[in-house]
């Protein structure tokens, strides 16, 4: 059995105007780095065996600073990587049905094999994300005896974690809160998640961000 701490990287500056992330690699801002900082804090005196994060700066800069107290080296898996949203990636939330009118309704309709218009690079569908979110989580959990590892990662796969843990279907819309450096707690007992705590933010004394597209 393993508890996995599971981190949204801090707020960014994109996050702070609901401006679609995906694969682009933007910073934390000034809040985000104090967030960090203070969710380090909030796990300092915790007995943790690892720290893995995704590769995208947001998060391993949230990683580095819950680390640092226990002298851990993060490690890096880019399956921890938010989804790619493809040509969607730049534009703020409100401005993808003006530029994708029939691909944003596919988004809202939280359609699970349709694919955006391909960005920077190929977008991925809702399927294969979860796919890939569910199987790096449990690779990792399962890669060695870990009693309790902190993975720090991004709202698109927290959101696929919360629905594997309550064997919620992908289509139904999101009724839960994903927060900017919120503590969540689920345990791994060989065989699936359990949540044991969700969207802990007692740690930060200002307000976070769930700007993600319900």
């Amino acid at each position: 059995m393993t508890e996995i701490i599971l981190i949204r990287h801090g707020e960014t500056a994109w996050n702070a105007v609901r401006r679609v992330q995906g694969l682009m690699n933007i910073p934390l801002n000034t809040r985000g780095q104090k967030q960090a900082i203070a969710t380090g804090r909030a796990l300092q005196t915790e007995q943790i065996d690892a720290v893995i994060a995704s590769d995208l700066q947001r998060a391993a800069h949230t990683a580095q600073a819950i680390a640092a107290p226990h002298g851990i080296t993060v490690a890096i898996d880019q399956g921890l990587r938010e989804r790619c949203f493809g040509a969607f990636e730049g534009l703020l939330y409100d401005e993808i049905g003006t530029h994708y009118p029939e691909a944003h309704l596919t988004m809202k309709a939280r359609q699970l094999d349709a694919r955006f218009p391909d960005g920077e690079n190929k977008a991925e569908t809702l399927r294969e994300f979860y796919a890939r979110s569910l199987g790096t989580i449990t690779r990792l959990v399962s890669a060695q005896q870990y009693q309790k590892i902190v993975l720090v990662t991004h709202g698109g796969v927290l959101d696929c974690a919360y629905r594997a843990a309550k064997e919620m279907d992908l289509s139904l819309p999101r009724d839960f809160d994903i927060l900017n450096a919120s503590i969540n707690r689920l345990v791994w007992d060989g065989e699936r998640l359990n949540i044991a705590q969700w969207g802990d933010v007692g740690h930060l004394s200002e307000v976070v961000m769930d700007e993600i597209d319900r």
